[in-house]
């Protein structure tokens, strides 16, 4: 299971369903636009406290950057 694709592709999907461009995501929650999209790429390890703020950007909560796409949940189940 590789968790930085994970978290990548929760931020890019909640980021879409928000409306938000990558530079707005970025400038929302203060980083540089380079590193959201390496987060969302899967190619940045992002710490706690930058999903922290990629999460309130996004009005989501931390947990659903965290979230198991549905295929995954059934087959730990």
């Amino acid at each position: 299971m590789d968790w930085r694709a994970i978290v990548g592709g929760n931020v890019r999907r909640l980021r879409l369903d928000r409306g938000f461009t990558q530079e707005q995501l970025a400038h929302e929650a203060g980083l540089d636009l380079t590193y959201v999209g390496g987060i969302e790429r899967g190619k940045r390890n992002p710490s706690l406290l930058v999903l922290a703020r990629i999460a309130t950007a996004l009005r989501a909560s931390p947990s659903k950057l965290l979230a198991l796409p549905s295929d995954e949940r059934r087959d730990i189940s």
